[in-house]
């Protein structure tokens, strides 16, 4: 009898990651290009908010919800920043943001209902639905990353849920306000549930974010974290926001899981809200710089690659499968996840997380311009995207 988890895959990153790794232990030199890690140091404000909470003895368990300064700073960054007029007792603080969007999909899917996913998207999406026992109908983004206007046609009596991610990984593409606006039209339409996940929010660049709770409010599912943006991606801390019978079924799954977030990180989680910013700003113009070359040394060999404009991935096209690909890269010593993970319409594209040193970086251009230097994998489209 097939199980619940038969349909599930282990997540390609995290294989692809331990794979390098493995690798690497054998005496192989492999740069890593597979994770998006920062590979900052967490802000020393926030190390230190943390061990003074732990030396305050606030190592018992928390509210499940969260503590209650936490939910407030979050409320209060939400309402200032993203235009979601919500209060703390609307805000619920989960052990990631990949949990929030794991409770939302179980709290919203039952057997056999359908969820909306944009092809390409982040890898965990397909497995939160399955693992909730519902189906992902995957509708393909314009190359450009923007949203289809056929939207409408991928709807059925079964759909329940549309997923969004702005900026988006694995492409760095950012939605616009056309975008959210055809995505509101339909959830309002319908009696849909966005899920709009907002992770890579404060690393933009030449674009503006844009929330969706901000569009439709009484819809929307907000999930956003703290991995990204201050670098705490062992922290495991995330949020999220949603309509009240959404979020106290949310709240239920974490009662009974993992009963509530680890107490002493909250509390560094607050001082990443309420203390300086300046780390998140430099972190975002070291991205914007590392963008700038992987971009320019991607086009270089010929491949045909959007400019990303957040997160830090670069998404270039290649000329056959994408595992294949990232097989071969591996051998030339460059760890990169194949697109096939990230969608069934995007099996022609590779990611390469720019989430590394710039030293790193060049050497991994350097590597795989080498291997391509034949001119193999060229996509036979040269324009300069």
């Amino acid at each position: 009898m097939p199980g619940r988890l038969d349909s599930v895959e282990e997540s390609a990153t995290l294989r692809l990651a331990d794979l390098t790794g493995e690798l690497k232990k054998q005496g192989r030199d492999i740069l890593s290009f597979n994770l998006g890690e920062p590979d900052f140091s967490t802000p020393a404000n926030i190390i230190e908010a943390a061990a003074k909470a732990l030396r305050s003895g606030k190592t018992h368990y928390a509210p499940s919800a969260g503590i209650p300064e936490l939910r407030e700073a979050i409320a209060d960054k939400l309402k200032k920043e993203n235009g979601i007029d919500v209060a703390g007792n609307d805000v619920l603080v989960t052990p990631g943001a990949k949990q929030a969007i794991f409770y939302a999909c179980f709290s919203i899917l039952e057997e056999g209902d359908e969820a909306i996913v944009f092809d390409p998207g982040w890898v965990s999406y397909d497995a939160c639905i399955k693992m909730s026992g519902g189906k992902t109908v995957w509708v393909k983004s314009n190359e450009d990353g923007s949203l289809p206007a056929e939207l409408p046609e991928h709807v059925s009596n079964k759909t329940k849920l549309i997923i969004i991610n702005s900026p988006n990984n694995p492409s760095g593409a950012v939605l616009g306000i056309k975008d959210l606006r055809l995505v509101a039209d339909v959830a309002g339409d319908n009696g849909l549930y966005v899920l709009s996940d907002e992770i890579y929010e404060k690393i933009i660049y030449e674009a503006k974010h844009l929330s969706m709770g901000s569009i439709i409010p009484e819809r929307t599912i907000t999930v956003n974290g703290f991995s990204k943006a201050y670098a705490m991606a062992g922290w495991r801390i995330g949020y999220a926001t949603a309509p009240k019978p959404v979020l106290q079924n949310m709240l239920k799954v974490q009662q009974h899981t993992v009963s509530s977030p680890t107490t002493f990180v909250q509390y560094g989680a607050l001082a990443a809200l309420t203390g300086p910013q300046d780390s998140v700003e430099r972190m975002r113009l070291e991205f914007k710089q590392r963008r700038d070359v992987v971009i320019k040394g991607i086009r270089g060999m010929g491949l045909r690659c959007e400019m990303p404009q957040g997160a830090f991935y670069a998404w270039p096209k290649v000329d056959g499968k994408s595992e294949e690909w990232a097989e071969r890269f591996l051998e030339a010593g460059v760890g990169l996840t194949p697109g096939s993970a990230f969608g069934p319409h995007s099996d022609d594209h590779v990611r390469m997380s720019y989430a590394s040193s710039m030293e790193d970086i060049k050497k991994g251009l350097e590597r795989m311009a080498k291997l391509l230097g034949g001119g193999e994998g060229r996509t036979g489209d040269k324009r300069q995207r």
